[in-house]
């Protein structure tokens, strides 16, 4: 594994930049899958994402100014993709984002590729309840167990607001599985 500052310099030299960028992919993809995955729910859909985030990256990487982590800039520009994505899928249906993701969670029991279990499913509705911001937060600390300060770089919002929004998401779905019938 090449470290950090190596790669996104040969990222940025044309002489260097396939090779590294193929070793980009592979370190992140999956990562990047299952961060997409968890805001747009479909596996199908997630892999569209993770494709249209990477070739975001490999056109803008001599853009990236080096002043966050390599990682959380693409982070950002994968959420950016999810969120896009699914405010796309739910204006061409013309309902509510948080109607298309309560409809799309809806049908995570019978997606080929959910291997969670009731209780996991439960999960997922009670999350695909929550505002955008509510759900990016809780979805990065809780599952990716990422610290306040990787989630404030990523989001660019502060570690204060990130731990009420945390806070506030945990027991909204506290309450929503407690009166889940």
């Amino acid at each position: 594994m090449i470290d950090e500052i190596t790669l996104i310099d040969q990222l940025q030299q044309s002489t260097t930049k396939e090779v590294a960028f193929k070793s980009l992919v592979s370190q992140y993809k999956e990562r990047l899958y299952w961060h997409i995955r968890k805001i747009v729910i479909s596996h199908e859909d997630s892999d569209d994402v993770l494709q249209n985030t990477f070739i975001k990256v490999y056109k803008n990487i001599n853009q990236f100014k080096r002043d966050s982590k390599l990682f959380s800039w693409m982070y950002r520009i994968a959420t950016n993709e999810a969120i896009t994505f699914i405010n796309k899928k739910a204006k061409e249906k013309n309902i509510h984002i948080s109607d298309y993701q309560l409809q799309i969670t809806s049908t995570l029991d019978s997606d080929y590729w959910f291997s969670g279990d009731e209780i996991q499913l439960i999960l997922q509705k009670a999350i695909a309840t929550l505002p955008q911001k509510q759900q990016l937060v809780f979805n990065m600390k809780y599952f990716d167990e990422m610290k306040y300060e990787e989630i404030s770089e990523i989001l660019d919002t502060s570690v204060g607001a990130l731990k009420a929004s945390y806070h506030i998401a945990a027991k909204k779905i506290e309450h929503f599985i407690k009166n889940y019938n």
